[in-house]
């Protein structure tokens, strides 16, 4: 067996027993998991010293276990995982923690491996090389980013927070980003609660409210997927009354209650201001409320107006008005990943519409920023600085993924498929711009659609 080495290293804006509790929390493990790689946590016990978790990976088109015992830690310092059963004949990774002075230390990656299949498998030496320069680069970018984001809130006591929506793909990423940084998240579920949950269910305004008394905050992402299907009025349906009851609920619930949270994020969509062809538009944009609204105006609109019980009880409510959010993990980024992907990608009609945008970090970026920032009230543009066309878009998409996209999609095609959706969701679009994020002191992670691309995709 040939024993390889692997290293890398960053420094941290943290001292080192602070990059080592980061670790040990839960949600940790979740947020160094790239999003182009879909793992499963199978099972988790114990703690950096002598814990044990059991994890179902890809290993090319099959699935395989992965368990690693955690040993050998020194808080503040290191702790080793050993795998004990999984894809390599050995594999001890070594995390150690090594201070640089009060507020900065040295995050290191150490590995130590060997492949399996003997001889055989040295041919795919420089392979699994690649892939973990691949995986640690994103590993080291999320950690210096999410210690950075907690460290300029540095008054930000632990919180207690309850958020709708959280298995939807923002929930996912939102849960762990929270726990990892010390705060406790209570999942508002309609069904198999866990210990800490809260049940509900909007359709029969089900809603415990004493299980939301002492909340700090509360984050609403839950609705029916906009873009699920071929629009039918049934699904019209739907889709409105599962953003207009359950805020509602929500709203009316949070506004009765003895010790309110000091905030409500709800989500929105850049949608609620339609069409607006290269107009550049901000929250002061005069929103449309005549006829000509399109069903996604008149959605955005019912949202963020249920929302208003809590405000009038004096909540602050900060409205998000979220873009495309970009992760291959799930969402629009992955239906126009596939023909770019197969070399059959081009522009969507004339490609001319602006498509505005946002990475997924910057996303859950943003949602905590409203959390604590005592400032931001209100409508909220939740997307990255540079909106782009969808013909850039789609030519950045491909160059990320080194794939040709000669082949337009002409306008009929798209209308044919998927009916009125076309019009209002993939030819036309908004040119919007985040100012009140940037004003009130938010850092984008990936503020250019380039870069925001390769480190969701790893590319």
């Amino acid at each position: 067996m040939v024993n390889h080495n692997f290293e890398h290293s960053t420094d941290l804006p943290v001292s080192a027993p602070v990059a080592y509790a980061w670790h040990a929390r839960p949600g940790a493990l979740e947020r160094l998991t790239p999003p182009w790689e879909p793992v499963r946590v199978l099972e988790r016990t114990g703690g950096l010293g002598d814990g044990r978790v059991v994890l179902e990976i890809p290993v090319g088109p099959l699935r395989q276990r992965w368990v690693a015992r955690h040993r050998d830690a020194i808080p503040g310092e290191q702790f080793v995982d050993e795998q004990v059963e999984g894809p390599f004949a050995r594999w001890v990774h070594t995390h150690r923690f090594t201070a640089l002075g009060a507020d900065r230390c040295r995050y290191t990656d150490h590995i130590d491996y060997e492949l399996p299949l003997g001889a055989a498998g040295e041919l795919g030496a420089s392979f699994v090389e690649r892939k973990l320069e691949r995986l640690f680069r994103y590993r080291h970018a999320t950690v210096l980013a999410d210690l950075a984001q907690h460290q300029r809130m540095p008054g930000m006591a632990p919180r207690v927070i309850a958020i709708t929506g959280a298995t939807g793909m923002v929930g996912r990423s939102l849960v762990p980003l929270l726990t990892s940084g010390g705060h406790s998240v209570r999942r508002v579920v309609r069904s198999q609660p866990a210990p800490g949950d809260i049940l509900w269910d909007p359709d029969r305004g089900v809603l415990d409210a004493g299980q939301l008394e002492g909340v700090d905050a509360v984050i609403h992402l839950a609705g029916e997927p906009i873009a699920g299907g071929r629009w039918t009025l049934e699904g019209k349906r739907r889709i409105l009354e599962s953003r207009t009851r359950s805020t509602t609920l929500l709203a009316d619930t949070l506004a009765r209650l003895t010790q309110r949270p000091r905030v409500l994020v709800s989500a929105s969509a850049v949608g609620i201001y339609g069409d607006r062809g290269d107009e550049l538009v901000e929250e002061t944009t005069p929103l449309r409320t005549s006829g000509e609204r399109m069903f996604v105006e008149q959605v955005g609109q019912a949202w963020e107006a249920a929302t208003e019980p809590a405000e009038r009880a004096g909540i602050r409510v900060a409205r998000m008005r979220i873009g495309i959010v970009l992760s291959p993990a799930s969402g629009a980024l992955v239906p126009m990943m596939r023909p770019v992907q197969f070399g059959v990608g081009g522009r969507l009609g004339s490609g001319q519409q602006f498509m505005s945008w946002i990475g997924i970090d910057d996303v859950i970026g943003a949602l905590y920023h409203a959390v604590q920032s005592e400032n931001l009230t209100g409508p909220v543009n939740t997307t990255a600085p540079h909106p782009a066309r969808n013909a850039d878009f789609i030519a950045t998409l491909a160059r990320v993924l080194e794939r040709p996209a000669f082949l337009p999609v002409p306008a009929a095609a798209i209308r044919l498929l998927v009916g009125q959706m076309a019009d209002e969701l993939v030819l036309t679009g908004n040119r919007v711009i985040p100012t009140r994020l940037v004003e009130s002191g938010y850092r984008f992670r990936h503020p250019e659609l380039e870069g925001a691309l390769r480190f969701v995709l790893g590319r």
